[in-house]
């Protein structure tokens, strides 16, 4: 498990929209501060129970930072303001209420694997990349929960 200081992105593993969502936080991740793991995976299991989740893990991008859990379009805002220029400034989302973003969040969401397909298995980060995957060392898991 990842020490708290990191923040962590959780993310369908099977999911292409949400892979390469991955990878575009990756490339824009200058300093490495995000560590990631599959939703699918134990490790993220055992951190979202680490921060007091206590329901079934939705199927959603989630943040974990500080003991705290920020899931849909509030964990996407949370990622886009700790990256480099010019993607903080994605954060005046903010403003927007919460249900009204979670409602575009949804739509895009519901209809992810039909627009943009699936994978047989979770991600397996290169050489390079695997001390940021809290899950690099599970089996890959395939398929949804």
């Amino acid at each position: 498990m990842a020490d708290s200081s990191h923040p962590v992105v959780l993310f369908d593993g099977v999911c292409n929209l949400c892979n390469a969502a991955v990878q575009f936080v990756l490339r824009r991740d200058r300093k490495a501060r995000f560590r990631f793991a599959a939703l699918q995976s134990n490790a993220a299991a055992e951190l979202l129970a680490a921060a007091g989740w206590r329901g079934p893990r939705p199927d959603s991008v989630a943040f974990v930072a500080g003991g705290r859990v920020l899931w849909k379009s509030s964990a996407a805002l949370a990622v886009a303001r700790r990256l480099g220029w010019p993607w903080p400034l994605l954060g005046v989302f903010a403003v927007v209420p919460r249900p009204l973003r979670d409602l575009v969040y949804d739509f895009i969401a519901r209809r992810r694997l039909r627009w943009f397909g699936t994978r047989a298995s979770c991600m397996v980060p290169t050489k390079e990349l695997r001390a940021r995957f809290l899950d690099a060392g599970e089996a890959p898991a395939a398929g949804h929960q």
